[in-house]
C-alpha cells in the first residue's frame, strides 16, 4: 500500500498489521540467481526475486525459505539474511535473505503470479525488475541503489 503525499491521515486506510516483505537471492556456483516472470493482475509485468511477508514469529531466513518452496517449488541451503530496504515514499519495507540453491527445476505453482522462472547472470540481469527485487540486486552486488530506497548491510 503507498499513501498519497496530500491525504489527511485520517483518511488514510491502515493495514490490518504491519507488513514487511522478504526477497530470496537464489544463487548458483555459476554465479546466477532466481527471478520469475510476474505477471500479476493489476500490476506491470516485472522479473523477480521468490519472496513475499513475513508471517509471524517467522525470521527473515524461514520466511524467504517458505515462499522460494511455494512459489517455485525449490528448496534452500544456508539461507541468511544480508540487509534491509526501505522505501520511502510509501510504507515498504523489505528484507534480503541469500541462498545456495540445493537442486531441482523451478516450476510456476502460482501461476496467476508467475509464469515462468529462469536463471539469470548476476552480471545481466533482465529488465524491468520488480521495485523490492531491484533494490536488493543492487544491494547485493554493491551498486547505487533506486532512487527513493534507503538501505542498511548486515555484517557478515
Amino acid at each position: 500500500m503507498s499513501f498519497m503525499p496530500d491525504a489527511s491521515p485520517a483518511a488514510l486506510p491502515l493495514p490490518e498489521r504491519p507488513v514487511t516483505g522478504v526477497g530470496m537471492l537464489l544463487l548458483r556456483p555459476d554465479d546466477t540467481v532466481l527471478l520469475g516472470r510476474r505477471v500479476k493482475h493489476g500490476e506491470p509485468v516485472t522479473w523477480c526475486l521468490p519472496g513475499g511477508h513475513l508471517e509471524a514469529g517467522e525470521t527473515f531466513e524461514q520466511a524467504a525459505e517458505r515462499e522460494t518452496a511455494e512459489e517455485s517449488g525449490l528448496t534452500t541451503a544456508n539461507a541468511r539474511a544480508f540487509g534491509l530496504a526501505l522505501h520511502l515514499t510509501g510504507s515498504g519495507l523489505v528484507a534480503g535473505v541469500v541462498a545456495a540453491a540445493t537442486g531441482g527445476t523451478p516450476e510456476p505453482l502460482e501461476p496467476h503470479v508467475f509464469e515462468r522462472w529462469e536463471w539469470h547472470s548476476l552480471h545481466h540481469l533482465p529488465e524491468p525488475l520488480f521495485p523490492a527485487s531491484a533494490v536488493l540486486l543492487a544491494m547485493w552486488r554493491h551498486e547505487p541503489t533506486p532512487p527513493g530506497w534507503t538501505t542498511h548491510h548486515f555484517a557478515a
